[in-house]
């Protein structure tokens, strides 16, 4: 078994919406079928009994190795604990090759999973050693490391459970939620209303007071110390009890309580030192810590914090009481479990001394054991919820305090007897106010019930009916998707939005292009969902990103399929026929809001198949307005779009719209057909998003088509009074479109130049010359600077022969170089002639060619 192109599907896919490991497994023979391997299936079984059950599918046939592989790579995960469910083995056209896609939750850990499940099948196979715990274990260290931590991960569920969309920037805790202008983001339990100034404010403790008590909010007194016995001068006047703790300091770090002596004090001063150059000496407040969750103007939990500590039982040592309570499941190291671990340090051993005991000391039955003097969760102290507890005026304390500092998010530290009583009634007061508070003691407090922070926070991010989406039109297809891309972008630009578009010449943001190059893939269309000027977008896409890594967006608003026809790039990563291509082109319709719409061209029989894959509504348009699916559509009530009195029509039962063709200048008053087609299409589009019919019509006539807007679509030039059409055709059915477009067109003489892209099929290749061999009177071959994997001459070879008994063709030229073939048919023209120029190097070529036209004009 060869395991080979393991790629990651980042967003929905041609297998499911479900992020996934696709690769390629190549099985022998033998390992087609498993019960041709005497003795594996038990093996592997041996090796993982928990995996799932191999059986024989009817579109498979026997099972495999590469579907054992598939169900070891999911089982694998799910046994560590990832929620994980689908997973899929196809066969392709090559025999013994398997695609086996396996669903993941983290990328690192759906890779890792890949690999041992790889490791396991090859070790059944050989009746070799795996080692399945050290597996597991590898799988969920791996899963605890990169997943979003209990924080961040409440409010990332939250903001999913209201459908709004997300993305991790980092591999830590830095999170967007929403798209483009509409994009908010947080760094765990901090938002972006959260100001740097807040922050700094809560980050020292004596200015924090300071403005607290000018607010009339308790606090305790006390003031910053500059030495050990400066300290203990500050306790003095305080008298009684103090707290020493670090002035910057979180977490708890360095913070001492109930000091008396002046050795405890200046002991403690020393270790706050440590943390920071600044340190607070203050009155201890008796009582229980308490932490108050605010998010913007409400209070939105409470929890009463414990120390890390043990019980006696009169039997066990203080070690061992501590190595018990370590053993709850729900206690881990750091912040990725809901408890953690205490800490047996020197810390703890001080803490302990203080009460007389050591690590080996047996406490009596029932006595309480202090491990810290500080209650916070990440040194192993527990919380219970008390949030129906809190008293309204210890409430409206905390949220003074969250606004006085300034605070969206903030953690509010209580110390006093009980919040079920006014602060100033007690003696309690507030300590401390925190930005990015942890919210594990809310989500799953040790005992009581959990509180939906999450959804708290995203509901101050976010108001009511908000999802944080701007307006998304995806469109595919096999011809006419660049210029649909652009046509709709500009009616949403008139309409006064700040547009987004990628497609194969670049990528947009309003007028100005921020990438060059072919950028109709997911990588490009996720820039620009990032970019937080973007109103609305319209992405070009490719199949090529979709087999390669899927789509950039979780659901479109708009998906606009143009045609499938004859296809193109048939053959590549296992897309054979126009069926497989069509199933590709699908995965848009089939990711469309349950409230958007799918644009479909009625006049494909492949397009038209699609409707059934769409959660939303569909539109259909085609040319021919008594196109029978078109006109069954119109009369259930559904909205079409048609040619009809030269104009394109907008209706729905009985209300319509127009737009004139003369007042669409791609079109060229309806001469060109293929263009029209497009017309509609982004019409449909942009009508379907809800575009005033007047915003349509004043944007379909104000596009203009020409080499700087939309270069290689139909990009028409005066060369010598002879007319020049540039066009990036590369495939059979753009061929056709061009020509029944130059046939529309007077002309004494036509000539075109074309070369062939090695990545088509032979028969794709001649059918190119085949067509333009019934039209045009000389053919120009080149060959261009990529071949994609042919030999040299091969593809001209191909393009001689469609040509082979060409009823109009009567010249024909071979010549090396696309810039040398353009000029070899730009000096045989003539005025009144005709030249189609099917250019490679899209912008190159179109330089070069207005070059040669200014040059006439010197």
């Amino acid at each position: 078994m060869e395991v080979s192109r393991i790629r990651a599907l980042r967003g929905p896919n041609l297998w499911s919406r479900h992020t996934a490991i696709e690769a390629i497994v190549t099985c022998t023979e033998a390992e087609c079928d498993i019960d041709s391997l005497p003795g594996y299936e038990t093996r592997l079984r041996n090796l993982f009994p928990e995996m799932g059950f191999l059986e024989a599918d009817g579109h498979m046939g026997a099972s495999s190795v590469a579907q054992a592989l598939e169900l070891a790579a999911l089982g694998l995960q799910a046994c560590a604990g990832c929620p994980v469910t689908f997973s899929r083995t196809a066969k392709t056209i090559e025999k013994g090759v398997f695609q086996v896609v396996v669903e993941y939750t983290e990328e690192k850990v759906g890779r890792l999973a890949f690999d041992l499940a790889t490791e396991l099948c090859r070790a059944a196979e050989i009746d070799g050693p795996f080692d399945l715990a050290g597996a597991l274990a590898r799988l969920r260290e791996l899963d605890e490391d990169v997943r979003l931590g209990p924080s961040t991960g409440s409010i990332v569920q939250a903001a999913a459970a209201r459908g709004i969309p997300y993305r991790r920037l980092t591999e830590g805790s830095l999170v967007q939620f929403g798209w483009g202008s509409q994009q908010r983001r947080i760094q765990a339990a901090e938002t972006d209303l959260t100001s740097a100034v807040a922050e700094a404010i809560a980050q020292d403790k004596e200015l924090t007071k300071n403005l607290l008590r000018a607010a009339g909010v308790p606090v305790p007194l006390g003031r910053s110390v500059t030495s050990a016995e400066d300290a203990w001068q500050a306790a003095k006047e305080l008298g009684g009890l103090v707290v020493v703790k670090p002035r910057d300091g979180n977490q708890g770090k360095g913070v001492a309580v109930k000091l008396r002596t002046k050795e405890e004090v200046m002991n403690a001063f020393r270790v706050a030192e440590e943390i920071s150059d600044d340190v607070l000496v203050e009155r201890y407040l008796p009582g229980h810590d308490y932490r108050l969750l605010v998010v913007g103007d409400k209070l939105i939990a409470a929890a009463r914090r414990e120390p890390p500590l043990v019980i006696g039982d009169g039997q066990r040592t203080i070690r061992e009481l501590v190595d018990h309570v370590n053993s709850d499941p729900r206690r881990g190291v750091g912040h990725a479990t809901s408890l953690t671990k205490i800490r047996f340090d020197e810390i703890a051993l001080a803490t302990l001394a203080k009460q007389g005991y050591e690590a080996e000391s047996v406490p009596p039955k029932g006595k309480r054991v202090i491990l810290r003097n500080n209650a916070n969760l990440s040194t192993g102290g527990t919380a219970t919820d008390v949030t129906d507890d809190v008293h309204p005026e210890v409430a409206e304390r905390a949220i003074a305090a969250a606004k006085n500092i300034g605070l969206d998010i903030c953690g509010v530290d209580v110390v006093c007897e009980s919040v079920l009583e006014p602060l100033e009634a007690q003696s309690g007061g507030i300590v401390e106010a925190n930005a990015a508070p942890g919210l594990r003691m809310h989500l799953q407090p040790s005992y009581g019930k959990g509180r939906p922070v999450g959804e708290a926070i995203v509901a101050n991010m976010f108001k009511p009916g908000e999802d944080g989406r701007i307006p998304v039109i995806a469109v595919a297809g096999t011809n006419g998707k660049t210029t649909t891309v652009r046509l709709s972008a500009h009616i949403l630009g008139v309409a006064g939005n700040c547009v987004g578009m990628t497609n194969s010449d670049g990528v947009y943001v309003g007028k100005r292009r921020i990438d060059t190059g072919d950028c109709s893939g997911p990588r490009s269309a996720r820039n620009i969902l990032l970019h937080p000027d973007v109103d609305a977008a319209v992405f070009e896409t490719a199949r090529g990103g979709v087999l390669r890594e899927g789509l950039a967006f979780d659901r479109c608003d708009v998906a606009v399929v143009t045609n499938i026809g004859m296809g193109d790039h048939l053959g590549l990563s296992y897309i054979s026929t126009v069926e497989d291509l069509a199933v590709v082109k699908r995965v848009i319709v089939q990711n469309v809001k349950s409230s958007g719409t799918a644009v479909l061209n009625a006049a494909d029989p492949m397009v038209v198949k699609m409707a059934s894959a769409c959660p939303g509504s569909v539109l259909f348009f085609a040319a021919d307005q008594y196109n029978h699916v078109l006109v069954t559509h119109r009369v259930q009530g559904h909205r079409v779009v048609f040619v009809g009195d030269d104009a394109i029509v907008a209706a729905q039962g009985s209300e319509e719209f127009r737009v004139p063709l003369a007042g669409i200048p791609i079109t060229r008053n309806g001469a060109i057909s293929f263009q029209v087609e497009n017309a509609m299409a982004a019409i449909a589009a942009t009508w379907a998003l809800g575009i005033p019919p007047e915003t349509i019509i004043a944007g379909a006539a104000s596009f203009v088509n020409d080499a700087a807007t939309a270069p290689g679509r139909f990009n028409v030039f005066d060369y010598k009074g002879a007319t020049l059409i540039a066009d990036y055709g590369h495939n059979p059915d753009a061929i056709l479109a061009l020509v029944q477009a130059v046939e529309s067109m007077p002309a004494k003489r036509r000539s075109v130049v074309i070369s062939g892209a090695g990545d088509r099929r032979d028969e794709d290749i001649r059918e190119q010359t085949r067509i333009l061999g019934k039209v045009f009177d000389e053919v120009v071959l080149y060959q261009d600077d990529c071949q994609r994997g042919r030999a040299d001459g091969e593809v001209l070879a191909l393009l001689q022969e469609g040509l082979v008994g060409a009823p109009r063709t009567k010249e024909v030229s071979e010549i090396r170089g696309e810039f040398v073939a353009i000029d070899f048919a730009l000096k045989k023209l003539e005025s009144g002639d005709l030249c189609l120029i099917l250019i490679d190097q899209v912008e190159e070529a179109l330089e070069h060619i207005a070059k040669r036209i200014a040059e006439t004009t010197a």
